[in-house]
């Protein structure tokens, strides 16, 4: 089970929700979780850490989520830019119920999870934040990576928060080489934005026109 939630459309584990209680963009909220998803009874500690250190989102636009289990990040996103879109996109079909579900609780109507392909692929997106799935192995990862980063739009970041020992630094040379090689037209620039304890936030940030 340590890593089904990041393939499985429908996880093994029968759902059994229960009650929630995080605190998000500064304030308590009453949730609801499951087990057969990604850390399912807190906020874990490399997302919030990204929630913490990574700058305000667009305040408008189109904000992403890459993996969004319960909603911390997307229901963060859509708290603190209340007037962007939100996308969560996770393929655990779970998760995204629940995404939903917190979303309706708190009065979010600009979240909307699904999965993957079902977003527009013409959409851009002028925030990204994820607490990508490391141990999904490297191919995958760097195949959901390729997929989402060269859509941030013109002026657009994002941030990833990765564990150093889960190997933060060889995933920013990889994307720094990768995206200037695959798609050098859109100038997208990788660094490491911060570092916090075990865990460190990279940035890819791609000019405006």
């Amino acid at each position: 089970m340590a890593s089904e939630h990041y393939f499985s459309a429908q996880p093994s584990v029968p759902e059994k929700r229960r009650p929630l209680s995080v605190v998000l963009a500064g304030a308590p909220r009453s949730l609801q979780t499951s087990g057969g998803i990604f850390s399912p009874d807190s906020v874990d500690k490399g997302t919030a850490i990204l929630l913490h250190e990574a700058p305000p989102p667009s305040p408008t636009g189109n904000l992403l989520d890459i993996g969004c289990g319960w909603g911390p990040i997307a229901l963060s996103l859509a708290l603190r830019a209340p007037h962007a879109s939100v996308y969560a996109v996770d393929v655990n079909e779970r998760a995204l119920g629940l995404t939903r579900d917190n979303a309706a609780a708190l009065g979010l109507s600009n979240v909307t999870a699904s999965l993957p392909d079902a977003v527009d692929p013409e959409l851009k997106f002028n925030t990204i934040w994820s607490n990508p799935p490391i141990r999904v192995g490297k191919d995958e990862l760097h195949s959901l990576l390729l997929m989402w980063l060269p859509r941030l739009a013109p002026g657009g970041a994002a941030y990833l928060v990765v564990q150093k020992n889960l190997g933060s630094d060889s995933l920013q040379r990889w994307l720094d080489t990768e995206l200037a090689a695959q798609y050098p037209e859109l100038h997208l620039k990788v660094s490491r934005d911060s570092t916090n304890k075990a865990f460190r936030i990279l940035k890819v940030v791609r000019p405006a026109l």
